[in-house]
């Protein structure tokens, strides 16, 4: 059952999916705009382009005639993908999510207006004027993003009216594609955030992972752990929201579904990946029985997934660049870090650094009745260990 796959995409979290799909027997060709991408180093083919370009979209789809089309990144020109999906070729999850999903306004307005999901107020701006009336209706403090980003690129905290401006720029510089519009959302004042891993299968019934939290610094993924405390109540909620809006968007493979977590509030939604999470990382701790990457390759691959368990309390730290350099990165410090026992440390491999970019992760594991508290700081004192230069 080998399939061709296409890998729109080639970072760190496309680089499991890899690995998990060649431990299946497929063969992948990674795509991303640069040459020595991670996912590239241990994929069968590669092709280096810009995958907002259409046209040279469609080339590479014509190259190798691929029997699967992976995305893994926004920065894609989606809409093509449909074409793709007429020809019978499988997008995954399917050409409708990806496109829904790419941008916030999609998945914001069919989550809110179409499903019914309770998420917070928000508003759209084309202009800094259209930006400074939707905030005035919102009040402060609000949220700033734009339409189309990764890894909180572009997203502001605007505590007052003079921070305005800066959100309007920011936001406009960490848009991705030729997107200019932002979104300002309420700000909910929440207990905690969770993502919900949740499975979708081509002959099966949707899976969830245990509930993984997480914290963000910019907006980024610093951390994770799981699984996150959260009351049974609103576990259910969080479970029946991703199942409904999962359903809507189609397709099989795993999802990253995010929840802002209020004891007095409950459940509010807030964001969707159609892919593995990076706060999922975790799972690379051995906290499942499949990490989230095996349970993407198996859904993509429509292989019978019979249930999900968890076998240990996780936790994961990122290590970060605190240079910005074209010259291929150095680490010292991973002897350190091996010593601890039921530690793993993975090292990205991307060719070159910027500053606070994501160049690894620490993953640990400790028995299920462990100290979560005490686990997350042993894994964020591992991960201080190991120094890029």
């Amino acid at each position: 059952m080998t399939k061709k796959i296409l890998l729109l995409g080639s970072g760190e979290l496309g680089k499991e999916f890899v690995i998990a799909a060649k431990r299946l027997g497929q063969y992948v060709v990674a795509c991303d705009s640069y040459a020595g991408a991670p996912a590239m180093q241990v994929a069968d083919a590669c092709e280096v382009f810009d995958m907002l370009d259409g046209d040279r979209l469609e080339a590479v789809v014509a190259k190798y005639d691929p029997d699967i089309i992976v995305p893994e990144i926004e920065a894609i020109r989606t809409e093509r993908l449909y074409a793709c999906e007429e020809r019978g070729i499988q997008v995954v999850p399917s050409a409708r999510a990806v496109n829904f999903t790419m941008n916030r306004k999609s998945i914001r307005d069919l989550a809110a207006e179409e499903l019914g999901l309770k998420t917070a107020k928000y508003f759209y701006a084309k202009s800094f004027d259209e930006l400074k009336a939707a905030a005035e209706r919102i009040g402060f403090p609000c949220v700033v993003k734009p339409l189309m980003s990764s890894s909180g690129k572009g997203q502001s905290l605007v505590r007052t009216p003079d921070e305005l401006e800066h959100a309007w720029e920011y936001g406009c510089s960490g848009s991705r594609g030729d997107i200019r519009e932002l979104i300002i959302e309420e700000f909910i004042p929440f207990d905690s955030e969770i993502t919900l891993l949740t499975v979708t299968q081509q002959n099966g019934p949707t899976l969830f992972c245990p509930p993984i939290g997480h914290v963000q610094k910019g907006g980024d993924y610093r951390e994770s752990f799981q699984p996150a405390p959260i009351s049974p109540e609103h576990l259910a909620e969080a479970q029946a929201m991703a199942a409904k809006v999962t359903q809507a968007l189609t397709g099989a493979g795993l999802w990253g579904v995010e929840f802002f977590l209020s004891h007095d509030k409950g459940v509010y939604f807030s964001e969707l990946s159609p892919r593995p999470h990076d706060t999922g990382m975790v799972t690379l701790a051995g906290t499942q029985n499949l990490n989230e990457f095996e349970l993407h390759c198996r859904a993509v691959l429509g292989l019978p997934i019979p249930r999900i368990t968890l076998e240990h309390t996780g936790a994961s730290a990122v290590i970060l660049s605190p240079i910005a350099s074209r010259e291929q990165p150095r680490y010292r410090g991973e002897e350190e870090v091996c010593r601890e026992e039921n530690t793993d440390l993975r090292i990205f491999g991307k060719p070159s650094t910027k500053l606070n970019r994501r160049m690894g992760v620490v993953v640990r594991y400790d028995a299920l009745d462990a100290d979560l508290d005490a686990l997350r700081d042993k894994t964020k004192a591992a991960a201080a260990k190991v120094e890029v230069y």
